[in-house]
């Protein structure tokens, strides 16, 4: 059952890479594919205390019904939080973010692009805000949720 879900969930991320279409680049984008989840296989393992505080509240559908995934492919990253119905990304910043600005500006763009919102957080605010923090979470979720009606 898992092989079968972790399947499902490849097909999904290429499908929402690919916008649908045929990536035309066969077994090299398969492989890469394959390399990024075990990836996030290994980050999901290894979770920062931070990213399993806010999994806490995210988790099983804890937040207004929706179900979020972590560490989650998205060629060529690896989100922390993802909601694929409302097209959703939550980036957790530690400390290492502060002179990586430029590149998180490019990788929000690339995400962005492909039509998702991307909210990002320090964690220090989880740490000491986490009511807070998924206020925030929730209002991007209203916004999400309003623009689409």
């Amino acid at each position: 059952m898992l092989c079968k879900i972790s399947a499902t969930i490849e097909r999904e991320a290429l499908k929402a890479l690919s916008g649908g279409r045929g990536l035309g680049e066969g077994k090299l984008i398969q492989e890469s594919a394959m390399n990024l989840t075990n990836k996030a296989r290994l980050l999901r393992k290894n979770q920062t205390d931070v990213e399993q505080l806010l999994w806490k509240h995210l988790r099983n559908r804890q937040l207004y019904s929706y179900k979020f995934r972590r560490q989650f492919p998205i060629e060529p990253y690896v989100a922390d939080f993802v909601c694929l119905e409302l097209k959703l990304i939550i980036e957790l910043d530690g400390g290492q973010h502060a002179s990586r600005i430029d590149y998180d500006h490019q990788r929000s763009l690339f995400l962005e692009k492909r039509g998702f919102k991307v909210i990002r957080f320090w964690n220090n605010d989880v740490i000491k805000n986490i009511e807070g923090v998924l206020e925030a979470i929730h209002l991007a979720i209203l916004e999400i949720t309003e623009r689409a009606e």
